[in-house]
């Protein structure tokens, strides 16, 4: 049975980090789920401190991925328009590959400016909001998911 809790542990970690870029994932709690899974086995156990303080932090990283976005497109001025075609742009930008998962929302910002009536430059400040709190948003989820899988390989190998 351990050995199960311990693949599947792994898959919900690696899970979890892809879904840090992915919008389609719920990225750090499946990785974090993956750490209970760990904890359950008879070959790793974890410290309830280490428990609580990675709960706290993929809780908060959620927060954060959720406010940074929009922090971002008000920091340069932009609206609801840029983070929805931020929001958009990311999405199509999935099916084009690495560039479109890049430049998908930064463009798909920009788009929304233009179509909630903004002037060409200020809607590529504001895109630029939008694009710089969205990268902020999955930089602090893979750092989180990274280190929730360090933790599990020195556990477990």
């Amino acid at each position: 049975m351990d050995t199960l809790l311990i693949i599947l542990a792994f898959i919900l970690i690696i899970v979890g980090i892809i879904g840090s870029i992915l919008p389609v994932l719920p990225g750090v709690p499946l990785s974090y789920i993956g750490i209970l899974l760990l904890h359950f086995t008879e070959k790793v156990d974890f410290e309830p401190q280490f428990l609580i303080f990675w709960a706290v932090m993929v809780v908060l990283v959620q927060i954060l991925d959720y406010l940074v976005p929009i922090w971002g497109t008000r920091k340069f001025g932009g609206t609801k328009w840029g983070i929805w075609g931020c929001t958009i742009g990311m999405v199509i930008g999935l099916f084009i590959g690495p560039w479109g998962i890049v430049l998908g929302p930064f463009i798909g910002a920009i788009i929304g400016e233009l179509s909630g009536g903004k002037q060409t430059q200020a809607a590529i400040k504001a895109g630029f909001g939008s694009f710089t709190g969205f990268l902020l948003g999955i930089i602090s989820k893979l750092i989180v998911g990274g280190f929730l899988l360090y933790y599990a390989i020195v556990k477990v190998f």
